[in-house]
Parts: structure tokens; sequence; C-alpha cells
């Protein structure tokens, strides 16, 4: 069952510039930076109250996220959805009978895409539902809720 937005990725080439927009111009603040075993990227989130922004950065000019980069440039790469289990998910919304790529991780979690192409141009990816973490406390800073005491 989808619960929610997780995140939405954009591809950058380099984190540290696409930082002075998103973290020092809109004033979003870095909660999380990743780098899986899996695949070479740096993942960057961004606490956007409610859901993340990652910034997602290819770190092998070989990896197809390079690639993609180059042919495409920078901009949104996918939505990622939580969900209660990210395998049968990413099945269920693939087409039928389709295996999909292996799954991945991010924040330390399973994560992964539904085999297939994009749908309506836009890629989806499925990520582990927790709902301590994405729907208590520690998700919504004091900048989205007006103050330790949620008053504006």
């Amino acid at each position: 069952m989808i619960r929610r937005l997780d995140h939405v990725a954009v591809l950058v080439a380099d984190t540290e510039k696409a930082l002075h927009h998103f973290r020092d111009r809109l004033g979003l603040e870095v909660r999380a930076v990743d780098e899986p075993p899996e695949v070479p990227v740096r993942l960057t989130y961004l606490d956007l109250g409610n859901a993340w922004l990652q910034l997602v950065e290819p770190l092998d000019p070989r990896h197809p996220l390079a690639k993609l980069l180059e042919t495409q440039g920078e901009g949104l790469h996918h939505i990622c959805l939580g969900v209660d289990d990210v395998d049968a998910e990413r099945r269920r919304i693939g087409p039928p009978g389709a295996e999909p790529p292996p799954m991945g991780s991010g924040r330390g979690r399973p994560a992964g895409f539904p085999a297939g192409e994009p749908v309506h141009g836009v890629r989806i990816e499925c990520t582990d539902f927790n709902p301590n973490a994405d729907l208590g406390p520690g998700m919504l800073t004091d900048r989205h809720t007006g103050g330790a005491d949620g008053k504006r």
C-alpha cells in the first residue's frame, strides 16, 4: 500500500553547487547524506517539512545516471513513494510479469524502481515506509511548524 510521498529526486552534476540554491537560497536544511554501496551516487536529503528533496549526484562517469546527466542535464529524476512492502509494490505498479531491477537503498532503507519505462514521463521509486520516522516529530522541523510549540 502507498502511504505517502517520501521524496522528490533531482539529478545534479555537483551537490555543493546545488546546495547553494536549495540550502542557502531556499533555506532547506540538509538532514542526511548517503552514499549507498550498491550504486555510485551521493544522495543528499533536504527537509521539506512533509517530504524530502533528494539531490542525486553520480560519482562514476560511466554509470547510467552520469550518462543521463550528459544527455538530459540536471532536473527532476523521480518521485519516491513510501510503501508497506517495497518489492510487492514495485511488482504491482510495474508491467505485469516483468522482473524489477535489483533493489537499492537510501537513508538505510530498502528502495527500488519497478520494471519498465517511466509512465507519463515520471519515474517512480518505492521505499520502505516507517511511520515513526516519517510521521513523527523528527520529520517536521520548527521552521515548518512555527516553532517548538507549533504556533505561528
